[in-house]
């Protein structure tokens, strides 16, 4: 039975000091990966892109992903210091609001948030509606640097899936988010608003420039013809000797046309117009309206 359908976890153990422990915890239903990363001396630990779940076809919410990463981080007896998000995501709703409310942790992002949300108030004609110093309690610099614990991390700016998509990278582990996917797979797309193919080469070059027995952890996986089960985790060296789209000897330019042609065939994300409303607050549900409910807005014909 294929593992694409099952909330798989895995851990990839510290590899000594400032080596973070990390933990994978797979959502099915957009194929996210959830992550877990903790100082294993101080049991310090930060969540980095936990998701609410989003039921698209009956517009309804639960909370089982995040129940499952909260029931992990109660049962290695961790304490959260940080709730992450890499991006605000186009492919599912961000828990970070909710964390924050459960864990008491602030919650952060990469400052190039305001020009995310300035793009997407044009396109569902809500001007001022977003506010990024109100629902996040940190926006991070390229090249800060923070804590977990006794670790320090410190934050790459990679655009190109986004234009303010942000990597942590902590120790020997690098959380790459929607950049590279599995050595098997390649590279993901670059066509959202405010995307950039030629960015996001960049962006892949500088985290393919870490040491190369850095862990990368990778945003999604999708598996595979011949891989049913979801994976994550490869080093710099693997993606290098080995990534079907930029390993050593790709050319810029071949490979900036072979994603442009790609991207071009791929649909919308079903969750997109939904998600992007509501990450930009922070995964908070826009105000209750005079009858005491939610509503989202879609715009039409504008993709």
């Amino acid at each position: 039975m294929s593992k694409l359908s099952e909330r798989v976890v895995r851990h990839s153990p510290s590899r000594g000091p400032g080596s973070p422990d990390v933990w994978g915890v797979y959502e099915p239903d957009t194929g996210s990966i959830q992550y877990v990363c903790a100082d294993p001396q101080t049991k310090a630990a930060a969540l980095i892109d936990v998701v609410w779940n989003f039921d698209t076809k009956h517009y309804r919410f639960s909370t089982g992903s995040m129940d499952q990463v909260m029931d992990l981080v109660r049962d290695q007896g961790l304490t959260v210091a940080w709730v992450l998000d890499t991006h605000p995501h186009a492919d599912h709703i961000m828990a970070s609001a909710h964390l924050k409310e459960r864990t008491g942790a602030p919650n952060g992002i990469g400052e190039k948030v305001h020009e995310i949300a300035a793009l997407w108030e044009e396109i569902y004609n809500m001007p001022h509606v977003f506010a990024p110093d109100r629902d996040f309690d940190h926006l991070f610099a390229a090249g800060e640097t923070f804590r977990i614990g006794a670790m320090e991390a410190r934050v790459m700016l990679s655009p190109g899936h986004t234009l303010g998509s942000v990597t942590y990278v902590v120790g020997d582990a690098a959380f790459t988010h929607d950049t590279l996917m599995q050595p098997d797979v390649g590279t993901s797309r670059a066509d959202f608003p405010g995307g950039d193919t030629g960015q996001l080469w960049d962006s892949i070059q500088q985290i393919l420039a870490l040491p190369a027995e850095t862990r990368l952890f990778v945003g999604h996986d999708y598996g595979t013809d011949d891989r049913d089960e979801p994976m994550w985790e490869a080093t710099v060296a693997e993606h290098k000797a080995g990534n079907q789209h930029v390993k050593d000897g790709t050319v810029r330019e071949e490979w900036i046309k072979r994603r442009e042609e790609r991207d071009a065939t791929l649909p919308l994300p079903d969750r997109i117009l939904a998600a992007l409303q509501i990450n930009l607050r922070g995964g908070r549900l826009p105000p209750a309206e005079d009858d005491g409910h939610v509503y989202l807005k879609l715009p039409v014909d504008r993709f």
